[in-house]
């Protein structure tokens, strides 16, 4: 539906959310399963099934087709800026969710292909084993970034930015990660 108006434009945010909902509808589920909230509130962005869902886009031109980045995972803007007191609001907002799904638009020379990616909630939780240090060259408040490590591999790095406040999930490798990070490609 997208893509009949804007052939060359991935869909993103809240576009993606509506084509979400919508195409929960067609395949037939009976609507009152299906319930949108508030667009760019604090939940869940579906509820399907009475499972809670949050939607990611990543749709740059710079998208990678082996990693994933979260620009916004969730904000953290609140004081104090210390990684427990981060990590702790990171993990209440992945307690508000039972799938997170991610659309990701790479760029080719002639085409967009497309990865629809399930997100386990288990691996972004590994951020509690974090190592957070400060990072960058602001002078103000610091933003702190850790490597998070599975059996000995690097499966994503976490950065709080000292900015914005975001939490920013970067370089979850789909090679190392295997089937955890599973996705369904279409160009």
């Amino acid at each position: 539906m997208h893509h009949s108006l804007y052939p060359d434009i991935p869909p993103r945010d809240i576009f993606f959310e509506s084509l979400v909902e919508r195409a929960f509808d067609k395949v037939q589920k009976p609507f009152d399963l299906i319930k949108g909230t508030p667009r760019n509130a604090s939940m869940h962005d579906l509820l399907v099934d009475g499972k809670k869902i949050s939607i990611k886009t990543e749709t740059g031109k710079s998208t990678n087709a082996k990693t994933i980045s979260i620009t916004k995972l969730c904000t953290t803007e609140k004081d104090p800026w210390e990684s427990a007191a981060l990590v702790e609001r990171v993990l209440a907002h992945l307690s508000r969710y039972d799938t997170i799904v991610m659309l990701r638009a790479v760029w080719r020379t002639e085409h967009i292909h497309y990865q629809l990616v399930e997100i386990p909630i288990d691996d972004l939780r590994l951020i509690s084993t974090g190592m957070f240090i400060p990072v960058g060259k602001r002078k103000t408040r610091k933003s702190l970034g850790s490597d998070i490590v599975l059996d000995g591999q690097v499966i994503f790095h976490v950065h709080f930015d000292g900015s914005d406040g975001k939490c920013q999930v970067r370089g979850g490798c789909l090679s190392v990660l295997g089937d955890c990070w599973k996705r369904m490609e279409r160009s």
